[in-house]
């Protein structure tokens, strides 16, 4: 599975997500489920799922699911 995958089924799994969204569009308080609680359970299941660690200010800036992806290949993740 590469990166873009594992990062898919880790905000399906974190957010509690149905096959349905669009995960790889989606952008933070856009879904009932990715407020500021979800929020902090995706970045620790992120951290868990990819053995990295954010700054805050990376948790903060972390607005889509794009931007989660450019941070990780960033900290070296897909490698």
């Amino acid at each position: 599975m590469d990166l873009q995958q594992r990062l898919r089924s880790t905000f399906v799994e974190a957010l509690g997500l149905g096959e349905g969204v669009d995960v790889e569009n989606l952008k933070y308080r856009e879904i009932e489920e990715w407020d500021s609680v979800g929020h902090m359970a995706l970045v620790a299941a992120i951290e868990d799922e990819f053995d990295v660690q954010f700054d805050t200010d990376q948790v903060i800036d972390m607005s889509s699911f794009k931007v989660a992806l450019d941070m990780l290949r960033v900290l070296g993740a897909g490698d």
